[in-house]
């Protein structure tokens, strides 16, 4: 069992749990996960955390193989307010800002966000493990090889597992002496990996369980599905919940999803088939 403390409030993971996505941004990957206009974005909440979600996830900028960056300021308009009606509507839920923006992270938790969640592991801005760790809230810890408009170009690896898992070993480290005590583990299916890549880490996803914090499984909609496939990312559900299901057996403590309810329902079979 982990428990998590979010600025006060601990969320407690004693069993796998679901991070619900929300793309406030019109270029992300998947069409289905894009929001635009705060009634859209409250609606789709509420139906995430109807569904079971335990974490939003809440971001403002594409990070897909490719996209361009968007500013600090555009992050701020995008999130900030969502965040605020999201907590005032909904004060119940755990949400997390899934930006590298150390400025952004701070306004958001400001807002009432609390959680980060960082794909840069701090690389792409220095001042974000001083502020996380100053406003002591979870870090989702992500590993990515290069950046977004780079980490697709041909990623190399001699072992892609060995190399992940030292480069946590050697972050985690880091981020304690920072402060930073409450960490989410998430090894960056698709970020800077091929799909041999993605295969072969979440064949071994149980190994990152020697790092004694929650191992977080984004894996929803990905083009490991739907190139394996030939099919296109709206089509990928039914191979999001079999990769899904694969990272529960090995071990994953949370589901980064688009699709709530579908993530939740193999949770509760998983389980009720771990304990027959």
């Amino acid at each position: 069992m982990f428990t998590l403390n979010c600025k006060g409030r601990l969320l407690v993971v004693d069993k796998p749990i679901v991070m619900g996505i929300i793309n406030i941004t019109p270029d992300s990957f998947y069409a289905g996960s894009r929001f635009e206009g705060i009634d859209n974005i409250l609606r789709k909440a509420e139906q995430m955390l109807k569904d079971g979600a335990s974490i939003l996830d809440m971001g403002g900028q594409s990070t897909r193989p490719g996209s361009e960056r968007v500013s600090e300021e555009e992050e701020l308009n995008r999130l900030v307010m969502p965040v605020q009606m999201i907590c005032k509507e909904f004060p119940e839920s755990f949400l997390s800002i899934d930006t590298y923006y150390a400025r952004v992270a701070k306004e958001t938790v400001d807002a009432g966000a609390s959680i980060v969640n960082d794909i840069s592991a701090a690389s792409m801005d220095a001042e974000m493990i001083p502020l996380v760790a100053s406003l002591h809230v979870p870090y989702v810890l992500m590993h990515m090889k290069g950046s977004p408009d780079n980490m697709q170009v041909e990623p190399r690896y001699d072992n892609a597992t060995k190399e992940v898992l030292d480069f946590f070993i050697f972050k985690v480290t880091e981020l304690k002496k920072a402060g930073i005590t409450d960490l989410i583990i998430d090894p960056g299916f698709g970020f800077g990996k091929t799909i041999q890549h993605n295969l072969e880490i979440l064949r071994n996803l149980s190994l990152f369980k020697i790092l004694d914090f929650p191992v977080l499984s984004g894996l929803s909609r990905k083009s490991t599905i739907y190139k394996t496939l030939g099919i296109t990312a709206g089509e990928s559900l039914n191979g999001t919940t079999v990769l899904n299901t694969i990272s529960l057996m090995n071990g994953a403590n949370i589901l980064r999803v688009h699709d709530v309810k579908e993530a939740v329902q193999a949770i509760t079979l998983f389980e009720r088939y771990r304990h027959a």
